[in-house]
């Protein structure tokens, strides 16, 4: 799947949903970096793409780049609660007290 999307991307077919899906399978691999490029891009592709916003910040906060994932995740949450995905805005608040709490 991850090369299905990558070849995808590569040919000019690049979305929001494609950056953001390898980004999730990076992830789960544990390759947060490049999971992290993708993901940055899902949300300039698509700024109003909460899921992108939160799964962006919750990786970072994994990466342990802990002022980053406080600022993303406040970004992530304006956008949630912009789009009413209340539930997203509430667990993007939550990864943030914990990057907020790495960052002193």
């Amino acid at each position: 799947m991850r090369d299905q999307l990558q070849a995808m991307i590569d040919a000019g077919r690049d979305t929001p949903l494609a950056r953001f899906t390898l980004g999730e399978l990076l992830h789960r691999d544990g390759e947060l970096d490049a999971a992290l490029n993708h993901l940055a891009e899902a949300v300039a592709q698509d700024p109003s793409y909460s899921a992108a916003w939160k799964l962006y910040g919750r990786v970072l906060l994994e990466a342990e780049r802990y002022q980053q994932a406080v600022d993303i995740l406040a970004r992530g949450v304006q956008v949630a609660q912009d789009n009413g995905d209340n539930q997203a805005a509430r667990e993007m608040q939550v990864f943030a007290k914990r990057a907020a709490k790495q960052t002193g």
